[in-house]
């Protein structure tokens, strides 16, 4: 069996890497980089002469070529490689007749608990949109405790109004239900630690990128001022970073991306490291559903799985993209036995779905610097 084609497919916001082999099967992956999607796709296009002709099943020898090939490094080349390593996964199982997860030591669990995500300008629609999310079978919810305009600052009100939406989600689901605070990198180191004092008594289960992911040293000086589980690593994209994050102490749950970390081939190995720190591991979701399928084979085989990233797979463009999509039954979604990853796309995506352009309009404070989203 060897590669034929590579196809790169613009859908949406999203990036998919369809791999063609002349046996008659093809493998599905997605590009991480979810800003750049076409910096991803010049790294593939570049890739694409030495993958023909190839023999897709051996994905670590390939792995290590295209990810060695030059000592440049960096989210543009770890998303394409994350894509091509899904794909490649994906023909391995189809070629076999296995899910994924089977090559990776098997399923340690059935099914996997998801966390949805909930926003509202106003704090009452905020707990409202909680409770709906219980009724539904929700465990696990992830809250920005800060109102749409967060570009003006005063520090004093910035975190008592913090304060009070968590306060607000927590009497609305009451005990029993984990509450993820994400505040998406917008403190500075000092201010997150201020927050995270005031946050304690409501016993959230992560306090996730509280301030910006650059300095690896910063989130543990964090760590050390805080009793606070921190959660971090969407943006990081390697083992070495991962590594070096947790001999800092700076994250307790590793938020890592499979799609953008280069691929299931590396994220298995991160997985592994997070253990032996007893660090939990919830997999970044910002991406398609057929990221969160990916996900789901790293989720079924990991001892030290926590939570999966469930933002809107339900609803369309999200639900609207696979032949199959992946099932939720009382907050969980259930491992699919299906081979290779388990999902493909429908046809015709790329018309009903046209590329979407991510236009640079930075968030500005009311003084006109730049805020960090």
């Amino acid at each position: 069996m060897r590669i034929e084609r590579v196809e790169r497919l613009r859908v949406d916001r999203w990036l998919f890497v369809q791999i063609h082999t002349d046996s008659g099967l093809t493998g599905l992956g997605e590009a991480g980089l979810w800003a750049y999607p076409d910096a991803c796709d010049a790294v593939i296009a570049t890739w694409e002469p030495y993958l023909i002709g190839q023999d897709p099943l051996r994905i670590e020898h390939h792995w290590q070529a295209l990810y060695r090939h030059t000592h440049f490094r960096g989210g543009a080349v770890a998303g394409a490689l994350g894509a091509v390593d899904a794909a490649l996964w994906d023909i391995a199982g189809q070629h076999l007749e296995v899910p994924v997860y089977q090559f990776l030591g098997g399923k340690v669990r059935d099914r996997v608990r998801v966390q949805t995500q909930i926003h509202a300008a106003e704090i009452d629609d905020l707990a409202a949109k909680a409770q709906a999310e219980v009724a539904r079978g929700i465990t696990a919810i992830r809250i920005t405790p800060f109102p749409p305009d967060f570009t003006v600052r005063r520090y004093d009100s910035l975190l008592a109004d913090a304060v009070v939406r968590v306060a607000a989600v927590r009497d609305a689901v009451g005990s029993g239900i984990d509450i993820g605070v994400e505040i998406h990198r917008r403190l500075s180191v000092a201010e997150a630690i201020a927050l995270a004092g005031e946050l304690e008594r409501f016993r959230p289960l992560y306090y996730e990128d509280a301030t910006l992911p650059f300095s690896i040293q910063s989130h543990g000086e964090l760590a050390r001022a805080t009793r606070l589980p921190l959660a971090t690593g969407e943006r990081l994209h390697d083992i070495w970073e991962f590594r070096e994050l947790l001999v800092c102490g700076g994250a307790r749950f590793l938020r890592l991306d499979p799609c953008l970390a280069g691929g299931l081939s590396a994220a298995k190995k991160i997985a592994a490291i997070a253990e032996s720190f007893g660090a939990g591991i919830i997999p970044h979701g910002a991406l398609s559903t057929v990221a969160t399928a990916i996900d789901v084979q790293l989720d079924a085989c990991i001892p030290n799985f926590v939570l999966q990233d469930y933002l809107g797979d339900d609803r369309p463009p999200k639900s609207d993209l696979l032949v199959e999509n992946l099932r939720l039954e009382h907050g969980y979604l259930v491992v699919p036995d299906r081979p290779g990853i388990g999902v493909a796309l429908k046809p015709g995506l790329a018309e009903r779905y046209p590329p979407r352009v991510e236009a640079v309009d930075p968030a500005l404070h009311e003084d006109g610097a730049v805020a960090d989203r």
